[in-house]
């Protein structure tokens, strides 16, 4: 059983979270339990993870369009599955977790492609970050 104590930790579960909830359709909730039943979480850190999952699912189509927007010559669809999460965990983070500069976000994301994509993707997905990271504030951030 995986001990969650740090955010890095509870990012990569969200990452699984959000890729057994594109390949399978089950319900947020039951792979909120199944994540949770393999792991233990400090208190800090669950919260942290149950708040980046459900945001993360709930801006999807937003942080998606964000993306698409900065694709050039690419269409959304022929980005790796792991990287388009990724950018759509982080994405969510920078925008809507005021507690995560979003430096630290793009770095983050950057080492968790690293880690479960190919070598080339943490370049692009730097530069994707990036250019959101230039755009907050003139972002129009969903308010619910």
């Amino acid at each position: 059983m995986t001990v969650v104590k740090t955010r890095r930790l509870a990012r990569e579960l969200v990452l699984q979270g959000l890729y057994a909830e594109e390949m399978t359709h089950d319900s947020p909730d039951k792979i909120l339990e199944d994540l949770k039943s393999r792991s233990t979480f400090d208190d800090e850190s669950s919260t942290f993870f149950e708040r980046l999952f459900t945001t993360t699912l709930k801006q999807r189509d937003w942080t998606s369009a964000l993306i698409e927007e900065r694709l050039e010559n690419w269409d959304l669809g022929r980005v790796a599955l792991i990287d388009r999460l990724v950018l759509q965990m982080m994405i969510t983070e920078m925008v809507f977790f005021d507690d995560v500069p979003p430096k630290v976000s793009i770095a983050e994301g950057v080492e968790i492609v690293r880690k479960f994509s190919t070598d080339e993707s943490s370049g692009f997905v730097n530069g994707i970050l990036d250019s959101v990271f230039h755009s907050l504030e003139e972002l129009s951030v969903p308010t619910d």
